[in-house]
């Protein structure tokens, strides 16, 4: 009889934490807005921020980088993606040190 409560306590607790587990995942974690806006028109992208941009990276999905430019110091910039592909990775870092990093989509 002892060993039966032990074992029903047990599981009981496994579910209370399993529970609570989900819970705190399901949880939306308040995000940020960002400061910029990538805009696309085919190949051309064409990002601009609130704040200065820095730096932008573009690299495809399978790792190579296609477009790096630094010291932009700008508020907007515009760039045509030089490969054919559909999916890319972009990092826009902006002064102050910020940086932001997306996936995104061409046509």
């Amino acid at each position: 009889m002892y060993s039966m409560q032990q074992s029903i306590r047990r599981l009981v607790a496994v579910a209370t934490l399993s529970l609570l587990f989900f819970v705190s995942q399901a949880q939306p974690e308040k995000q940020e807005a960002k400061p910029y806006k990538v805009l696309t028109s085919g190949k051309q992208i064409t990002i601009k921020s609130s704040k200065d941009i820095n730096h932008v990276m573009l690299w495809t999905t399978g790792g190579n980088r296609v477009v790096e430019q630094k010291e932009i110091n700008k508020s907007s910039y515009s760039f045509t993606i030089p490969v054919n592909q559909k999916a890319f990775y972009l990092m826009i870092g902006l002064v102050g040190g910020k940086v932001y990093t997306e996936k995104i989509g061409v046509q």
